[in-house]
């Protein structure tokens, strides 16, 4: 026969404040990120501006390239 095994809930309490910690930290991981990426996405938008030109030559193919 199986035995159970019975574990101690947590109360209620204590789940709300690991959900609401846990999203805080999610909210502001997401937050940095997002900062990241519009950083980088100027970036590549400056150089398009300032090369645009020679960017676009760079990916025409060149006789039988």
């Amino acid at each position: 026969m199986a035995q159970e095994q019975k574990r101690p809930q947590p109360s209620s309490e204590e789940t709300e404040e690991v959900v609401e910690e846990t999203t805080g930290d999610v909210a502001e991981r997401k937050d940095a990120i997002d900062e990241d990426v519009d950083s980088i996405l100027d970036e590549i938008d400056e150089v398009l501006e300032q090369n645009a030109e020679d960017f676009v030559k760079s990916f025409i193919q060149k006789g039988g390239q």
